[in-house]
């Protein structure tokens, strides 16, 4: 018995110790096919235009794009910064409200019941009706373009945390009241922890949420007389016709909300990653 216990502890260490493929089998794994992709659309994008004999005005060529980008360099740059602390602010407005009150309405069935209808008839109605409406009470240009942004991504915030304070195991509640912890005690010691997976994955729509929120802000409210964002780019290019900057404007605000989302995701990861499931299996 010993033995065998020895010769299964001896080819254990061998098999950790056994490479696992390294930088090659990762590489075919998670980025060949994505690269494959993007290699193939590119080159159809930039064959496509030539082979019908597109205009750059119609349908802009991937070198068109790059070239107007660089042409327009510092105006694109601009319009990136501005739209990164636009919604960096919207999207922290939405985490802050929207986790606070969603704790606030866990507390209370009765205002759960009260408050949170009115907080889906908000999301349905479109921000293109409530936009006027929000220029009048904060003025046009950057106040509005950032309570659009807050707006848009509030919901999906106080839906998904509310949904996990709402979802705890009920096991683990009634250990609790066994121990006669106190209502808030349960908030913050059982209720939280156990909606911080749901809480996240509302954060990751949000902060997404949040860079088409401004750009929609800024077709809506404007700039105020000063420099604008992606959005204030975009209407200016389309009504010179610079359909290659306008192209270039749309993928940095992509870009831009790809970088987002992994910028919260990798946040995420560091909070659940060492309990959760969802984030341990990206570790492995």
């Amino acid at each position: 018995m010993a033995a065998t216990m020895e010769t299964l502890k001896t080819g254990a260490a061998e098999a950790a110790r056994k490479p696992r493929g390294g930088f090659r089998r990762t590489f075919l794994n998670y980025y060949a096919g994505p690269i494959t992709a993007f290699l193939i659309v590119i080159a159809l994008w930039e064959l496509v235009p030539l082979w019908l004999g597109m205009k750059p005005f119609i349908l802009p060529k991937p070198t068109d794009v790059l070239k107007a980008a660089a042409e327009d360099w510092r105006i694109l740059w601009e319009a990136v910064r501005i739209t990164v602390v636009e919604s960096v602010i919207g999207f922290l407005l939405s985490a802050v409200i929207g986790i606070a009150v969603s704790v606030l309405l866990a507390s209370s069935l009765v205002l759960e019941r009260s408050i949170y209808p009115y907080a889906i008839i908000l999301q349905t109605i479109p921000v293109v009706a409530v936009a006027p409406l929000v220029v009048i009470w904060f003025g046009a240009g950057y106040n509005s373009i950032v309570v659009i942004a807050f707006l848009i991504g509030f919901f999906p915030v106080i839906s998904n945390t509310l949904m996990g304070l709402n979802s705890v195991d009920r096991s683990m509640d009634e250990l609790f009241t066994l121990y006669n912890s106190s209502k808030w005690q349960k908030m913050w010691k059982l209720r939280l922890p156990s909606a911080m997976p749901y809480m996240m994955a509302g954060l990751k729509i949000s902060c997404t949420l949040s860079i088409v929120g401004v750009i929609v802000g800024e077709y809506v409210a404007g700039i105020g007389g000063g420099k604008g964002g992606l959005g204030y780019a975009i209407t200016i290019a389309a009504v010179q016709m610079k359909t290659p900057f306008l192209f270039a404007c749309g993928i940095a605000a992509a870009i831009l909300g790809i970088a987002f989302y992994l910028v919260v995701n990798m946040i995420a990861n560091r909070v659940l990653g060492s309990w959760h499931e969802s984030a341990m299996k990206t570790r492995r």
